[in-house]
């Protein structure tokens, strides 16, 4: 079953249902409603949200050869197709890379960083600028090499875990990369922890120096907002992070000493005086003078480093390995690290276990209540699977952003529990699907799709308005519209209502197992098939 919502993706995607059932909810509440085949197995139903959610789901979704970046270039807002932005970054921060599997694989984190990114500049009407305050990117650069690596790699992104990975870069790490919790603690990841790097050292890395002026130092200082003694005399380095670079800097002079971050201090002199002063954070310095090694902030991809894994013979995808290890390349979502939970009858699968793991019990508890109420035992081997991301969802059961739930056999698909709990559809989700499972277990052949929808419905919110027209089935099962699924499963919940009134749920539940009796199998074929438009 898969429960839906009108979101910003109501595109549907390539379906792999082959003759199975689905079930979604049609309400304007998180109720859902289920729609399922003709032939009794395999057993596959859908859940959908009626209503327009009350906040914006943050995922990044899978890119299209259509979808376009904002560009602020030149003065100018330009839209670029994804991928001739992603070319003109490859062209703008990896021009020297000399090995098309370094230039690929820095043409899919600079992608995976423009999706997980975009609408960095979006209160500015833009999603990036072409400085490396984002992405550097540089239009008049792009070479064919360059357009070959983009096109080669097209729609390829880096994930981790579900999700697209933040994927930083750097032109030469000095021989070990950085830890990205030591400078941006939110953006900390498995896949970002500072390693050795034998590449970067065999390919030579960058050495360098720089004498400070301390007149347009201090100035540079002071333009930032950082406070600098009146007459700067004296840098010294009083701390580093983990992999040796440089956190904290202690500037003297006129008597004071002033403490002040080594990002701020080199972000601010790079600004004001040139980026070829200090070049990185990997440096020892002495009175005013620094001499270092490697070139930017060290987190993620070395360039040079890649650039000597290709020269080695090494594939983009292992320099991608190399740089974010535990990650996956794929047009789609990858790197989905299951933890399995056991309970009575139901197993739950998670990334997330601590999150997740109230869904079990909420889950067992609804299965034994709604058993008890009619009469179906539970099957064996039931399993729910809470995916961490819209993508993940998406990419394992074929369906569109607003179906939240998908129920394939004895397994169901859920959305983000986080999504669900926010949109306070959980239960009624879980309710939905899990009535599916009981019912399907035992259902008759041939049990028509809209008493199976309209009976699921009836057991999970109840009241609705009695009617006699029944939907058509290609109503239920399609997914290219939203409101049409609504019309279609309301018009099954007010079918089976009026059952309900005439003959009593009791009656009604009994027809599962047995099929509807002739009179109302004859009463319901006499009705026209009603389509929504």
């Amino acid at each position: 079953m898969a429960q839906r919502e009108a979101m910003r993706d109501s595109a549907t995607r390539p379906r792999t249902r082959a003759g199975g059932r689905r079930s979604r909810a049609a309400s304007g509440q998180a109720d859902c409603q289920s729609a399922t085949g003709c032939q009794p197995a395999p057993h596959k139903t859908a859940s959908i949200i009626g209503a327009v959610w009350a906040f914006a789901v943050l995922l990044a979704l899978p890119l299209l050869a259509s979808d376009t970046i904002k560009l602020r270039s030149g003065g100018k807002t330009i839209d670029l197709p994804i991928e001739r932005y992603v070319a003109a970054v490859v062209a703008g921060e990896g021009g020297v890379l000399k090995s098309p599997a370094a230039r690929q694989a820095l043409a899919i984190a600079a992608r995976s960083y423009a999706v997980r990114m975009r609408g960095r500049h979006s209160a500015d009407g833009y999603d990036f600028c072409d400085t490396t305050h984002c992405q550097r990117a540089d239009l008049a650069a792009i070479t064919p090499a360059i357009e070959a690596a983009a096109a080669q790699t097209a729609r390829q992104l880096l994930w981790y875990n579900g999700s697209v990975a933040y994927t930083p870069y750097s032109r030469d790490c000095g021989g070990r990369t950085e830890d990205a919790a030591a400078l941006w603690p939110e953006q900390a990841a498995p896949y970002l922890r500072s390693q050795l790097d034998p590449y970067c050292v065999r390919a030579g890395s960058l050495k360098w120096q720089w004498t400070a002026d301390p007149v347009k130092t201090a100035a540079a200082l002071l333009r930032a907002g950082l406070r600098t003694p009146a007459r700067l005399e004296n840098i010294a380095l009083t701390e580093r992070t983990p992999s040796g670079r440089a956190r904290t800097l202690v500037l003297s002079g006129s008597g004071e000493s002033l403490r002040v971050s080594a990002g701020s201090f080199h972000a601010a002199v790079g600004r004001e005086i040139g980026w070829n002063t200090v070049q990185s954070e990997r440096y020892e310095v002495r009175g005013l003078t620094f001499q270092g090694t490697g070139s930017g902030h060290g987190i993620g991809l070395c360039q040079r480093g890649a650039d000597q894994m290709g020269a080695e013979g090494h594939s983009y995808r292992d320099i991608l390995g190399f740089y974010y290890p535990g990650t996956a390349v794929g047009a789609t979502s990858r790197g989905i690290s299951w933890q399995r939970l056991g309970g009575d009858s139901i197993t739950l699968m998670t990334t997330q276990p601590d999150r997740d793991g109230e869904v079990l019990a909420l889950a067992q508890t609804l299965l034994t209540a709604l058993s008890r109420r009619t009469g179906w035992p539970a099957p064996p081997g039931i399993e729910i699977r809470a995916y961490p991301t819209l993508d993940a969802f998406r990419d394992a059961t074929g369906e569109p952003g607003w179906v939240a739930a998908h129920t394939d056999g004895r397994r169901v698909h859920l959305q983000p529990v986080s999504l669900l709990r926010a949109r306070g559809a959980l239960e009624s989700v879980l309710r939905h699907e899990l009535l599916h499972l009981l019912m399907e277990a035992q259902a008759a052949p041939n049990l028509p799709l809209w008493f199976r929808e309209g009976l699921v419905e009836q057991l999970n919110r109840g009241n609705a308005a009695a009617g006699s027209d029944t939907p058509a089935d290609s109503a239920l099962r399609q997914t290219a519209d939203a409101k049409e699924a609504r019309r279609a499963y309301a018009q099954a919940s007010a079918a089976v209502q009026t059952l309900v009134q005439r003959y009593g749920e009791g009656t009604v539940l009994g027809w599962v197992r047995t099929g509807l009796p002739a009179e109302v199998t004859k009463a319901s074929a006499s009705q026209p098939a009603t389509k929504s438009k």
